[in-house]
């Protein structure tokens, strides 16, 4: 029993001597700890931009989705029992998620409702138009895929849908996420690059140090470790502080795009829907460029 109490007492000392020694290199080296702080919060904020930038095309993609439609029109020598005959063939059609069908009846009014003080309509009645199918897709990079296989079904004398809209944030998603995980990627071997290099500066300052622990008996554990929670820590204050200021930019931007009237029709997830995920993205990130840099700046002066 003894032991066993002394033996943690003795890693909680060692615990006790890894963080005092973490903290004292932090303040210590201020200048280069400040450095490796300001390195982890630049890139954490370029890769959350882009991150939040790829998340909120998708989400306008995925709304156009379910708002976007394909307007099928029935030749006008059917009759509309003919026209409500249709509908299966249409929902047959791959990608199409349900097909609604509008009379011309139904198609005037709400047609006039929308004019109701234009005298252009006067004279005119319900036989000016066409018994229609109203389409809901599921994916709109097939839009057109769709159209034209709707446009193939007899009885179908016209199809319109807004192809360029919804090819246009296609294709912008795709550049968006290609740019996004490259940049992810080039960033974070940025960042450890900095990290390790910064992190040897303060190193080199002390290898007298090590080299004399090494020679007394120390293991290459026990050196290691308060420039492991030197780098944890110098991690998760970065990634703290670009968290904050992601929070701070991605609000103020959000707010100057929704003041545009120009592009009032587009919605923006709330950063409350994303805060969670993209604080632990960050702390994962963060730290882990903190410890992985600081082993790799200690691996070359632990061989001794």
């Amino acid at each position: 029993m003894t032991e066993w109490t002394g033996t943690i007492a003795m890693r909680h000392n060692r615990a006790g001597y890894y963080i005092h020694e973490g903290i004292n290199s932090i303040f210590t080296h201020g200048f280069m700890s400040f450095a490796s702080i300001c390195i982890i919060v630049a890139c954490l904020l370029i890769m959350g931009s882009f991150t939040l930038l790829a998340l909120n095309v998708d989400d306008i993609i995925d709304t156009m989705e379910s708002e976007n439609v394909i307007l099928a029109f029935v030749d006008d020598s059917l009759s509309e029992s003919e026209a409500r005959a249709l509908e299966p063939q249409i929902e047959a059609i791959p990608n199409v998620a349900h097909a609604e069908f509008v009379t011309r009846d139904q198609s005037w009014e709400s047609f006039v409702e929308s004019y109701q003080n234009n005298t252009l309509f006067e004279g005119l009645d319900s036989s000016v138009l066409r018994h229609r199918f109203v389409v809901y897709i599921d994916e709109i990079g097939l839009m057109e895929e769709t159209q034209n296989a709707i446009r193939e079904i007899p009885g179908i004398g016209g199809v319109n849908a807004h192809l360029e809209i919804s090819e246009g944030f296609v294709r912008l998603r795709n550049v968006v996420t290609a740019v996004s995980l490259v940049l992810v990627a080039i960033l974070f071997i940025i960042s450890l690059f900095i990290m390790s290099n910064t992190v040897k500066l303060t190193t080199f300052e002390r290898k007298d140090e090590i080299a004399i622990m090494k020679m007394v008996g120390a293991t290459s554990g026990f050196i290691r470790w308060p420039f492991v929670v030197e780098g944890l820590i110098l991690g998760l204050i970065g990634s703290l502080l670009a968290f904050i200021l992601q929070w701070g930019v991605y609000v103020l931007v959000i707010n100057r795009f929704i003041g545009n009237s120009g592009i009032a029709f587009l919605t923006f997830m709330p950063f409350g829907a994303v805060a969670i995920p993209l604080l632990i993205a960050f702390l994962i990130v963060g730290m882990g460029v903190g410890v992985i840099g600081s082993l790799i700046a200690i691996k070359n002066y632990l061989k001794v």
